[in-house]
C-alpha cells in the first residue's frame, strides 16, 4: 500500500516516538493495543503482520541488564567445550568408524547453554528439585564435553561416545534408560520434548495447587530447533500453555535457519513465522536476532534502510550472505538498492564476518533469559538467531546446507578453529585429536565449578531418592475378587471399583492421578467427578449445565483428575510427567491414563517409547479394548494389535485380563513392583466395555495371573482332550467352546486364562537364553512348559487380537498349536457378528479344536465337516485375512 500523505504518517510516528521517550514503552504498548482494539471494532482489517515485530532484538540495548559474570572466561569455557565436543566425534569416528555424531547442532546452541548453565539453570538437591531442562537432543556432545570439564566424565568416557556395548560408553542422545544418573528427559525424537515440557510445567502447577509440594519458582526450560517446530507436537500445546498461564515454562528455539538438508524457510522468515505463532497463541516472545556488533550499525542507520531490508530479506538469501564474501554478499544484502549498497560498502569483509547473530552473544542471551524468568502470567518463547555449524569454518560447513552431515575436519580447519577461538592447542595435539582441559586451579575451571556451586549442582543430572509407597494387600480389593454373582459387569466398571479402593488407601489416595482425554463418561467412570474433582488452575468459574445432577462436571483448583480434552499426545505427556515425578519432583505419583486402546500405542507410540526410556512408572489402561468388543465403531476404533506393539517396549508389562479379579491382582502387583520396590517398569492393561458375569477368583491363581497363564477350568479326564487358551473377552467364548466340545462331540477341554502372551514369551525367551549359555546346567522350565507338560491334546489359543500376539509362544509348545485371532481391518457390527466374521467365536474355536485333533489323528475328518454344518459356518465365507 502506497503512502498518500507522508507528512501525516510522519506526525503519527513522531507522536509514537514521543510517547515512548516521555512515558515509556509499556505505556506506548498499551496505547497501541487500544488503537488496534478500536480499529477492529471499526471494521479495519489488521493483517497477520500485527503478530510480528521488526526483525531485530526485542530488548533494546539501553534496556539490557549488566552482565553479572566474567564474559572473557565464559567465552573461553565455551570455546573449550566446542573443541572437546569436536574431538569426541572425530576420535569416535577414527577409532570405531561409522558411529557418527553431530558437530553442527551443538555448535549453534552452545552459547545459549553456557548462559543458562552459568547463571540460570538450578541443579537438584534433596530438598530442592531444581529446574527442569529439556536439552536439545542432537547436541548431546556439548553436554558431555562440559561434564568432562566438571570432572563428571573422563577421557575414557568421551572416547566411548556412541560405543556403549563395551566400556564406559556415552549414549548418542539423551537416554535416561542408558545413562540414568545423567539424562533426565528423552528429547531426541523431534517434537516430543516441547510438548512434554508444557505438560510438565502444568503438572508442576498441579502439584502445587494440590498442596503436594510447596509453591516454588522452578522453571521448565525446553530447547528446540526451528526445523523441529514443524513437528505437530512442538506447537500442539502452545495455546494450552497460555490458557493455563504457565509462566514457569520458557521455550528457547534455536533458529539457525537450517534443517538437515537445507533451509527451514528458504522463501520466508522462520523467526517471524514462529513469533506470529507464539504471540498468536498468547505467549510472551523475546527475539534475540543480532549480536552486539550490530548495535553500532543500527545506530548509524538514521533512515531505517537497514532494518527495512532485514525485515524483507528471505532466509535463503540471509544464509547465502552469511557464507559468501565481497561483491556476491553485497549484491544479496543490498538487493539492487544503491543507498543500501553504499551503506554496506563502508564495511570490510573482516568487519562483515564479525557481525554476529544474537544467539552467539552472551550479553544478548542473558538479557533475554533475565527478562523471561521474571515474566508473569504467560509462557515465554525466546527465539535465538544462530548459525548452524558456528565455528566450524567460514568457507567450510558453517552456515551451509552440508553442515548437518559434516563428520570430519582437516588439520587445517582445526588450526583455524583454534585461532578463531584463541585456544592454546599445539600442532601435534591437533594431529593427535587431543582433548583440552586446563589445569585444575585454572581460572576457567575454578569459575565453572563456582558458578555451578552457586546454582546448586551440575546439569544435566538425574537424581532419584527412594520414596517407597506401601501397597495395600490384595485383600483390600475383596469386592472385585468375589465376583459379581448374577450381575453383569465390564472390566472397565471393575476399574472404577479399584479406583474406589485406592482413593481410600491412606498411602495412595493423594498420589493417584487419573488421566483422561474426553471419555470419562464413555468409560462409565463419571463418579470420579464428584469424588475427586477435575483439576483446573482457576477453579470452576462457570455453572455447569448439569449442576443439578449428582455426578455433575465438577472442576476445582485442587481437583485430582486430569481431563485434558481430545489430545492423546497431551494426555500422554501428562502421564509421563506424573510417571517420572519420583525423579523430577522427588514425589512419586501413581498415574492411570485411561484411553480407547486403539488410540494408545498406535497414536502415541513414540511417546510411550520415550516414557520407557525415561523410566516411567504407572498404568496405561487400554479401554474399550479388542477388535470385537466395541460394537458398531468400526475400522479406526477397534484395536487388534496394541498388545503386540506393547511387547516391543522392553520395560512395558502388558496384560489382557478377562475378569475383574485378574485386573485387581495385576494392579496390586504393579503397585508393589513400581512404587514399593521402585522398579522402573510400567503396566499396560486392557479393559473392556462388554458386560458379563464376573466369577470369583479361584484359589492359588495369583502367580499364574502375573506370569501370564493359569488353569481356569479343568476338563474331565477323557481319551480325547484339548487345551484351550483364551484372554480378555474371548476367554468367555473359549469357556463356551469347551462346553460345546464336550456336549456335541464328547471332547474334553482344559480352559486356560492367558493373561499375557507377552510375559510368557519374555520369561521363556530369557530362560532359553540362559540355557543356551549354560547348556550343562539343569534346564529351568518356563511357565508355558510347566503348565502344559502333563496335559493331553493339541493346544488352541483364541484372542481378540491379531494372531501374531498369541503366536509368540509357539517355540515352547510341545503339542500342536493352533492360533485364532482378529487379523485384518475392523468392521462395524454387533459383537456376535464381528466374532463370527473374524472366526474367534465359540463355534470357530470348536472347529479349530476338532481340526487340530484331526491333524493329530485323534478323530476322523468328518467331525470337522459335521461341526461346520451344525454351527452353520459357510466354508466359502469371506476370509478376514484378505484385504
Amino acid at each position: 500500500m502506497s503512502d498518500i500523505d507522508p507528512i501525516e504518517t510522519e506526525e503519527w510516528l513522531e507522536a509514537l516516538a514521543s510517547l515512548v521517550e516521555y512515558e515509556g514503552r509499556e505505556r506506548a504498548q498499551f496505547v497501541l493495543e487500544k488503537l488496534l482494539e478500536d480499529a477492529q471494532k471499526l471494521g479495519i482489517h489488521i493483517g497477520g503482520e500485527a503478530l510480528t515485530t521488526p526483525f531485530c532484538n526485542t530488548i533494546p540495548k539501553e534496556e539490557e541488564p549488566t552482565y553479572p559474570g566474567d564474559l572473557k572466561l565464559e567465552y573461553r569455557i565455551d570455546a573449550i567445550n566446542r573443541w572437546n565436543a569436536i574431538m569426541m566425534v572425530l576420535r569416535a569416528k577414527k577409532t570405531a568408524g561409522g558411529v557418527g555424531g553431530h558437530l553442527s547442532s551443538y555448535a549453534s546452541i552452545a552459547n545459549a547453554y553456557e548462559v543458562g548453565l552459568n547463571h540460570f539453570f538450578r541443579g537438584a538437591a534433596k530438598d530442592s528439585p531444581g529446574d527442569l531442562i529439556y536439552f536439545q537432543g542432537h547436541s548431546s556432545e556439548g553436554n558431555y564435553a562440559r561434564a568432562y570439564l566438571e570432572d563428571r566424565l573422563t577421557e575414557e568416557n568421551l572416547d566411548h561416545f556412541r560405543q556403549e556395548v563395551r566400556g564406559p560408553g556415552l549414549s548418542s542422545y539423551p537416554h535416561p534408560w542408558l545413562m540414568p544418573d545423567f539424562w533426565q528427559f528423552a528429547t531426541v525424537s523431534l517434537g516430543l520434548g516441547p510438548l512434554q515440557a508444557i505438560y510438565q510445567a502444568r503438572f508442576l502447577k498441579y502439584l502445587e495447587n494440590r498442596k503436594l509440594i510447596p509453591t516454588n519458582d522452578r522453571k521448565v526450560w525446553v530447547f528446540a530447533g526451528d526445523g523441529e517446530m514443524d513437528e505437530p507436537e512442538s506447537t500442539a500445546g502452545l495455546s494450552f500453555a497460555a490458557t493455563e498461564n504457565l509462566d514457569n515454562i520458557i521455550y528457547v528455539v534455536n533458529c539457525n535457519l537450517q534443517r538437515l538438508d537445507g533451509p527451514v524457510r528458504a522463501h520466508g522468515k522462520i523467526i517471524q513465522e514462529l513469533e506470529g505463532q507464539f504471540r498468536g497463541a498468547g505467549w510472551n516472545v523475546i527475539k534475540v536476532v543480532w549480536g552486539e556488533s550490530w548495535d553500532a550499525l543500527f545506530e548509524k542507520d538514521k533512515k531505517g534502510i537497514l532494518l527495512k531490508r532485514l525485515n524483507t530479506i528471505l532466509d535463503g538469501d540471509l544464509q547465502t550472505a552469511n557464507v559468501t564474501t565481497g561483491e556476491k554478499r553485497l549484491k544479496v544484502l543490498a538487493n539492487n538498492d544503491e543507498e543500501l549498497k553504499a551503506f554496506f560498502e563502508t564495511l570490510s569483509d573482516d568487519e562483515f564476518d564479525k557481525l554476529n547473530r544474537g544467539g552467539h552473544d552472551l550479553q544478548k542471551i542473558y538479557a533475554a533469559y533475565a527478562k523471561a524468568v521474571k515474566h508473569k502470567n504467560q509462557p515465554t518463547a525466546i527465539l535465538l538467531h544462530t548459525v548452524k555449524g558456528y565455528g566450524l569454518g567460514k568457507g567450510g560447513a558453517e552456515g551451509r546446507n552440508i553442515a548437518h552431515n559434516q563428520l570430519d575436519l582437516t588439520d587445517e580447519q582445526l588450526k583455524a578453529f583454534c585461532q578463531r577461538f584463541d585456544l592454546p592447542i599445539k600442532d601435534q595435539q591437533i594431529k593427535d585429536l587431543a582433548y583440552y582441559k586446563p589445569e585444575k586451579n585454572s581460572p576457567e575451571l575454578k569459575y565453572l565449578h563456582e558458578r555451578r556451586k552457586i546454582l546448586n549442582g551440575y546439569l544435566p543430572e538425574r537424581k532419584v531418592f527412594s520414596h517407597p509407597i506401601e501397597t495395600p494387600p490384595l485383600s483390600a480389593f475383596e469386592a472385585t475378587l468375589v465376583g459379581s454373582a448374577d450381575r453383569t459387569m465390564s472390566t472397565t466398571m471393575v476399574l472404577g471399583r479399584i479406583f474406589n479402593v485406592l482413593l481410600k488407601d491412606p498411602h495412595i489416595k493423594d498420589r493417584l492421578v487419573p488421566i483422561f482425554s474426553d471419555e470419562v463418561r464413555t468409560f462409565g467412570l463419571e463418579e470420579l467427578f464428584r469424588k475427586i474433582g477435575i483439576y483446573s488452575h482457576v477453579g470452576q468459574l462457570y455453572t455447569p449445565e448439569d449442576k443439578d445432577q449428582l455426578l455433575y462436571y465438577r472442576e476445582s483448583q485442587d481437583g485430582q483428575l486430569l481431563e485434558e480434552g481430545i489430545t492423546e499426545a497431551g494426555c500422554m505427556s501428562s502421564w509421563i510427567a506424573a510417571a517420572t515425578s519420583y525423579s523430577a519432583h522427588q514425589i512419586p505419583m501413581i498415574p492411570f491414563f485411561v484411553f480407547y486402546s486403539m488410540f494408545g500405542f498406535q497414536r502415541v507410540g513414540d511417546f510411550i517409547w520415550a516414557a520407557g526410556d525415561m523410566r516411567a512408572r504407572g498404568f496405561l489402561i487400554g479401554a474399550t479394548a479388542g477388535r470385537t468388543t466395541l460394537e458398531g465403531e468400526g475400522l479406526q476404533h477397534q484395536d487388534g494389535h496394541s498388545l503386540l506393539v506393547a511387547g516391543t517396549v522392553p520395560n512395558c508389562r502388558a496384560y489382557d485380563p478377562a475378569f475383574g479379579y485378574e485386573m485387581a491382582v495385576i494392579i496390586q502387583h504393579g503397585l508393589k513392583v513400581m512404587f514399593e520396590e521402585e522398579q522402573d517398569v510400567f503396566y499396560y492393561l486392557m479393559a473392556m466395555n462388554e458386560r458379563y458375569q464376573q466369577p470369583a477368583m479361584p484359589k492359588g491363581v495369583e502367580e499364574g495371573i502375573i506370569k501370564g497363564l493359569y488353569l481356569f477350568k479343568e476338563g474331565k479326564d477323557a481319551k480325547v482332550k484339548v487345551q484351550l487358551l483364551g484372554s480378555g473377552a474371548i476367554l468367555n467364548e473359549v469357556i463356551a467352546a469347551a462346553d460345546l466340545l464336550e456336549k456335541d462331540f464328547g471332547v474334553s477341554a482344559d480352559v486356560w486364562s492367558a493373561t499375557s502372551f507377552n510375559e510368557l514369551r519374555r520369561e521363556a525367551s530369557n530362560l532359553q537364553r540362559a540355557h543356551m549359555f549354560g547348556p550343562s546346567k539343569k534346564l529351568t522350565e518356563s511357565t508355558i512348559e510347566k503348565c502344559l507338560k502333563n496335559r493331553k491334546g493339541p493346544v488352541i489359543a483364541a484372542t481378540d487380537y491379531v494372531r501374531a500376539y498369541a503366536e509368540q509362544i509357539r517355540p515352547w509348545m510341545k503339542s500342536s498349536y493352533t492360533v485364532l485371532g482378529t487379523d485384518g481391518y475392523g468392521r462395524s457390527d454387533t459383537r456376535t457378528e464381528l466374532r463370527h466374521f473374524f472366526e474367534v467365536d465359540r463355534y470357530h474355536i470348536v472347529v479349530a479344536a476338532l481340526y487340530a485333533l484331526v491333524k493329530d489323528d485323534l478323530i476322523p475328518p468328518n467331525q470337522v465337516t459335521n461341526a461346520l454344518k451344525k454351527y452353520n459356518i459357510d466354508p466359502e465365507k469371506p476370509n478376514p485375512l484378505t484385504v
